[in-house]
């Protein structure tokens, strides 16, 4: 039987704090995504069915899932997984070269395994590339590797744009869309760059695989977490705290460009 997914989004980076640290390469966690961390690891339930941890290969992810769930990434260890980084070539969105990552957590006591990683993983090209094409299917790619899978239920902790690849849902894709008029982002060709996400950081939803679906291998979010998520339900402070540091763009001053 193919194995239960729950997907993570990341918790909040430095480059969710303003427009200009989007500059800054593979960024890592700030204290408030430290805090939500501790908070995700109090609130996940069933995490004693858990027998494998996947994260995108970006320090941001990859802290996440290691102060999220410490004890199991300990016990289990982490594998980083390239399909699932994130869409856009932003500097933010690129990670690190390997030794780079295998350095940053060489004193953490977790087995980081990187071998899915070849050369050109972080390069944002061909198959890594940000074009609608790549992602699709670099999103297929990653949830047949996931059913493929033997363990029974796996954390996939991942990014805000390339969830809604991989879970091919866009119903609420533009809930943290940064307030920008469309005019504005087509004149300064930031489609991309902007591109909302209906995940909150550490917001976990759980799938399985669709019976139907083949080798699209297509998942289905569970009754279980749906309602727990209630998708109505009003922005959290801690949500309403992070949408106000991170839209830091003046569209007047844009709109002079």
């Amino acid at each position: 039987m193919p194995p239960t997914i729950t997907f993570v989004r990341h918790a909040q980076g430095f480059h969710n704090l303003n427009f200009a640290n989007h500059q800054i390469r593979d960024p890592l966690l700030t204290d408030l995504g430290k805090v939500q961390c501790q908070n995700l690891a109090q609130s996940f339930f069933r995490l004693s069915e858990v027998d494998l941890i996947v994260a995108s290969p970006l320090k941001r992810t990859i802290y996440t899932a290691l102060y999220s769930f410490p004890d199991k990434c300990k016990q289990l260890g982490i594998i980083g997984l390239p399909d699932v980084q994130e869409t856009r070539d932003l500097p933010c969105d690129t990670g690190s070269d390997r030794p780079d990552i295998e350095k940053e957590f060489a004193d953490k006591h977790v087995k980081l395994d990187l071998a899915l990683l070849d050369d050109d993983w972080h390069s944002k090209k061909g198959r890594y590339s940000p074009e609608r094409a790549a992602v699709e299917g670099r999103a297929r790619d990653a949830r047949r590797w996931l059913k493929a899978r033997k363990e029974k239920h796996i954390i996939v902790v991942t990014h805000g744009a390339v969830l809604h690849y991989l879970t091919e849902d866009w119903s609420d894709a533009g809930r943290f869309q940064v307030g920008i008029d469309v005019r504005i982002r087509y004149l300064l060709k930031l489609t991309l760059f902007l591109q909302g996400t209906g995940w909150a950081n550490t917001e976990h939803r759980t799938y399985t695989f669709d019976p139907k679906s083949g080798e699209d291998a297509a998942l289905i979010e569970t009754q279980e977490s749906i309602q727990s998520r209630q998708p109505d339900k009003p922005l959290s402070e801690a949500e309403k705290t992070n949408l106000q540091k991170t839209d830091g763009i003046d569209a007047k001053k844009l709109s002079k460009v």
